[in-house]
């Protein structure tokens, strides 16, 4: 409410016959539909405002303003001259090379400088969400230095550009400058305020175009007579800068044609940050899932990452796919992942700036099982930001990135004998490139975009996959601009492309590509800024286009991510070719073309006539039945209906409805009569349609009474895409389709947050209790979750009423939750074994099993305390080559660091030191079910009585908030060689190097003492999480190398000895 009553307060002095504050005392007149456009939205109001402007401004001398005026406090001054539209030259060289008979001397010399200020608004925002819209819309627009400037109780934006000019002229005794630079400065102020003008309009332009700035509304109804009006209005306009020779159109979009929305999928189950990602995978299976690998960010520290998780875009059920077992692809960024048949092919990518990958890895989604695969032929160089794409069997690669080189190479892998072959150069062949985007339709391969290394590209190609050529596309209609990181998709007879780099308006619309006529048409995308799709992934699912992920490293606001997204394809890819027969129909029945890749509608019994026997059996009545059936259940007042079928019809029956939008998705199926028949829910416009394509076949029933129908239908199957809305409808009535009321209205319920879900039924328990409302503030927000555990907060319900009603309190919070088992957080033990204080609400004991990497780990939460923080440290030794390697772990537990030292790093053996018996326990079990057991020591006990001595390599010492009681043990424990010590520890974040210098200078210290010559140096500190505010977690890798030293009696010796031998 504060927020609306400062804007009313606000907008109530605008409208005031006063002067405003500012010197010029009222609004510049070139912005005020600026300013309308941003009031009259509800989340923003301006609290002030300049539109640019051209000065002279007179203020004191340095000199003299520093022993006047307060610490940092402005010299003030006057504006000898001041315009907001382009400076007259001639007006500003009267003003400072004035007539001798005009001239009059200032008693107080000042100094005069010339200024340009490009626009400047600064506008409050309702809260921080609308805030990072408002400024992302703005530097899309040019205003590249627009921000946050204040978010704590008001949140408010500066919306601005760096292209201002300051040069001082000198003072009002003598000016510096001749009139010539005069002229030239004037010169490049107007041309900057013309170019501060242009991007003012434009940024107008984009506001009223977009949702809740009162221009181009979020269009609700497109109906059936909208659609081709947009079309034609398009293609007239477009066709005028049509691009025969395919260049690069630069120029601004203007009106858009209709706005269509993004819906952000709210997200249950697994927290969406972990969906806060960037070049990632993505991947849509037939169920309608799509699954997501790898990418950068994630909650908590952004890195890249190796979880795989599935995301229903329809419920927006997220949920982490835990593998068995085995391998897996390490963390990583900038692959591709290709759907061949039940298996995912991941390819490529990069696990660091240096570490560059080239192998495949297979997911089979059926089992969620990970192979790695050494795949023959010819030699695949390892690359990142490539591109692929599947045509049967096969997966193209193209181009990518590997260090400084890009490539412009083509490979074919097959995924039956997984073997790679690379494509030989020839004719129209891409330049190299990366981060462009590559589709496959039939036998034919998309390919647009990208980076050069110098420049973004704006080309489409295509490949014929049986000519085996390149060949670029020439296209009708205004071509997408330049750009790379971008997404590409295939629906129905249209190749889309949305988002990419640069950055600008444009991305913020949907580019179509009618294949049949090569013909660009544009759709605005109505998201007011929310959205970022650079690196996304974009999946189209039944109707819609599902957009994961996506973002960049913004100046203004850090790190963006967008949250996933829908925009629905029904409207924008409709096809001209069938117009249904009824008017004023709603939008969602525009014929839509579902993209099956060839998928056939066949029928159950082989060869047998595609007419279905029930329809014909009982000749003209049946079909007159059918009407009666749906003419006396119309006698109600019937808003919702089905379409009945015989079960072994289904499946073609349902994708005929899925195909033309005749499927009311809002509503489940159900069978009937022990599963013989299956009822579909369908929309009311097909009722009507249905209708009459029943009257249209009783009265077309001729003199043998047989059906018909406008195509004889003697064929063993159709192909979805050839499939027109008549014969679709046509085989529904073959089908023996009936149409009924749907008597039980089964909704499909809209997916809660488990965290609403639990709020709701802790209020009606505590209500039904009569305990307080205030209790409520005690439920946890956030939880985490480990194994089939949930585990709430220690603050959570600490209050004791909780404890009155705990019996039925924290079932509903588990079921809530979907949780198997609840527990509550306690603090880590103060004590040397560091015993966990978790707490069992629900569940007969605390055994569980985690896995992370690839590695299993089981252990009882309720004696084992386990971090999830360290997981980046846990792959940093996993990453390792430890092949031939004996280590040392002083401080085991339950296996955080012995695991992936033995299962990814492959160490040669581990001693695993560990004197907490609950954790050895855990230990000996995690090596068995990992299958390493065989390749580590277990020394239950003290650490400096059990640990080996002069047998490591390595040593780890994991121990928090410090393990120096152990660094004499360390130093013992390596060869005298030398070796590595990765020395765990906490320090404040200003005091980083003198943690550093101390360990350093300490284990020196020790090696010494113990009589070892190495020379110790510290090779790298890795910060893995902050412990608490302030306070970091780090490790030093402390290196040990053997040092050379000679005594100088020795040398001395030699020498003598030496010419003892020359002489004799």
């Amino acid at each position: 409410m504060e927020f609306e009553k400062r804007k009313a307060a606000t907008l109530s002095s605008l409208n005031s016959t006063e002067h405003d504050k500012s010197p010029k005392g009222s609004l510049d007149i070139p912005i005020i539909p600026l300013i309308n456009a941003l009031n009259n939205h509800p989340f923003y109001f301006t609290t002030s405002s300049c539109s640019g402007r051209i000065s002279i401004l007179s203020q004191p001398l340095q000199n003299d303003a520093v022993s006047t005026l307060p610490k940092k406090k402005a010299r003030g001054g006057t504006w000898l001259f001041v315009s907001h539209d382009p400076a007259d030259t001639d007006s500003v060289l009267s003003l400072l090379f004035p007539t001798s008979e005009s001239t009059q001397s200032s008693p107080v010399p000042s100094e005069l400088v010339f200024r340009f200020e490009p626009l400047i608004i600064a506008v409050e925002c309702k809260d921080l969400s609308s805030a990072q819209s408002l400024v992302w819309l703005a530097i899309s627009c040019g205003f590249r230095e627009s921000g946050i400037t204040n978010a704590s109780k008001r949140v408010i934006i500066a919306i601005r550009c760096s292209i201002r000019l300051e040069v001082p002229l000198g003072d009002t005794g003598k000016i510096m400058v001749n009139p010539e630079y005069v002229r030239y400065l004037v010169q490049v102020a107007n041309d900057k305020m013309e170019a501060n003008r242009k991007r003012t309009e434009r940024f107008l332009a984009v506001l009223q175009h977009s949702n809740g700035f009162g221009g181009g509304s979020v269009v609700a109804d497109i109906g059936n007579h909208l659609l081709p009006n947009c079309d034609h209005y398009e293609v007239e306009n477009e066709s005028r800068s049509g691009n025969e020779n395919g260049d690069t159109y630069s120029g601004f979009v203007g009106s858009p044609v209709c706005n269509v929305p993004i819906t952000h999928v709210e997200v249950v189950g697994e927290p969406v940050e972990k969906l806060f990602l960037w070049g990632h995978s993505a991947c849509a299976l037939d169920n309608g899932k799509v699954v997501v690998f790898g990418g950068f960010g994630g909650p908590g520290r952004h890195a890249r990452r190796d979880d795989l998780l599935l995301l229903d875009p329809c419920s927006g059920n997220l949920e982490m796919i835990s593998t068995p077992a085995c391998e897996s692809p390490s963390p990583r960024l900038g692959h591709t992942a290709s759907l061949v048949g039940d298996c995912m092919f991941v390819i490529g990518g990069r696990t660091g700036p240096d570490k560059i990958l080239s192998d495949v890895w297979i997911l089979d989604t059926t089992k969620n099982y990970w192979r790695l695969h050494q795949c023959g032929g010819s030699v695949f160089p390892p690359r990142h930001r490539h591109a692929a794409a599947v045509v049967g069997s096969n997966i193209y690669v193209f181009g990518g990135l590997d260090t400084d080189i890009i490539f412009s190479s083509f490979y074919i892998l097959d995924t039956q004998n997984l073997q790679w072959k690379e494509i030989p150069v020839s004719g129209d062949w891409p330049c190299a490139r990366h981060s462009h985007a590559m589709v496959a339709s039939d036998s034919q391969i998309y390919m647009f975009g990208g980076y050069t290394g110098g420049k973004a590209l704006g080309d489409l190609y295509r490949f014929d996959v049986q000519k085996c050529q390149w060949k670029k596309e020439k296209t009708a209609g205004r071509i997408p601009h330049a750009r790379f990181s971008h997404s590409m998709f295939v629906n129905k007879n249209f190749l889309g492309i949305i988002g990419g780099c640069p950055v600008r308006q444009n991305c913020q619309e949907l580019a179509l590509l009618d294949l049949k006529l090569c013909l660009w048409k544009h759709v605005t995308l109505n998201s007011v800024g929310k959205d970022l799709f650079v690196r996304s992934t974009a999946n189209v699912v039944g109707n819609d286009l599902v957009i994961v992920g996506g973002g960049a490293a913004c100046y203004a606001f850090g790190t963006k991510f967008s949250e996933p997204a829908k925009v629905n394809l029904l409207h924008v890819t409709c096809s001209r070719d069938d117009p249904l027969p009824i008017k004023n129909q709603d939008n969602h029945m525009n014929i839509q073309r579902e993209r099956t890749n060839g998928n056939m509608i066949e029928h159950s019994k082989g060869s047998q006539p595609v007419h279905a026997p029930n329809v014909l059996e009982n000749e003209k009545s049946d079909v007159n039945g059918a009407l009666l059936c749906l003419s006396n259940q119309s006698q109600k007042i019937a808003s919702h209906y089905v379409l009945q079928l015989e079960k072994k019809y289904a499946k073609s029956g349902k994708d005929i409805l899925k195909k033309f939008g005749w499927l009311d998705l809002g509503r489940k199926a159900c069978s009937e009569e022990g599963g013989m028949h299956i009822r579909f829910p369908v929309r009311k416009e097909f009722v009507t349609l249905f209708n009459k394509r029943i009257h249209h076949s009783a009265d077309a029933i001729n003199g043998n009474n047989e059906l018909i129908f406008s195509k004889p239908h003697n064929r063993d199957g159709y192909s979805l895409n050839e499939l027109s809305c008549s014969e679709g409808l046509n085989l529904l009535v073959e089908y023996g389709a009936i149409m009924l009321v749907d008597e039980v209205v089964e909704v499909r319920k809209a997916a809660k947050s488990p965290l609403k879900v639990m709020n709701e039924a802790v209020t009606s328990l505590i209500k039904h209790k009569g305990l307080p409302e205030l209790l409520l503030e005690e439920l946890p927000t956030r939880w985490d979750r480990l194994g089939d555990i949930v585990i709430v907060p220690v603050a959570s319900f600490k209050d004791s009423l909780w404890d009155s009603i705990a019996e039925e309190l924290w079932p509903i919070v588990a079921k809530s939750l979907k949780a198997h088992r609840l527990a509550r957080q306690g603090p880590v033990a103060a004590t040397g074994t560091r015993d966990s204080k978790l707490q069992i609400l629900v569940g007969d004991n605390g055994w569980v099993n985690h896995r992370e990497n690839g590695i299993l780990y089981s252990f009882d939460a309720t004696k084992c305390m386990f971090s999830w923080g360290n997981l980046s440290e846990k792959l940093r030794m996993a990453r390792l080559d430890c092949k031939d390697e004996v280590i040392v772990d002083l401080f085991a537990g339950i296996g955080y660091f012995v695991l992936p030292f033995l299962v990814r790093a492959h160490a040669k053996l581990v001693y695993a030191c560990e004197w907490n018996p609950h954790a050895v326990e855990a230990l000996k079990h995690n090596l068995q079910a990992n299958s390493v057991a065989d390749r580590c020591i277990v020394l239950e006990g003290d650490n400096r009585i059990m640990a080996p001595k002069n047998m490591a390599d390595r040593v780890s010492l994991g121990l928090l908030p410090s393990s120096e009681c152990s660094w004499v043990t360390a130093v013992r424990a390596l060869r005298r060689e030398g070796g590595i010590l990765h020395v765990h520890g906490n320090t404040k974040d200003t005091e980083e190097r003198q943690w550093t210098d101390h360990v350093l200078k300490s284990i020196d210290e020790i090696a010494r003492s113990e009589g070892y010559c190495w020379e110790v140096s510290i090779e790298h500190v890795e910060r893995v999480k902050w412990y608490a505010p302030h306070i970091r977690h780090v490790v030093a890798d402390v290196l040990h190398t053997y040092r050379v030293t000679v005594d100088v009696v020795t040398v001395i010796h030699l020498v003598l000895s030496i010419q003892f031998v020359v002489l004799e």
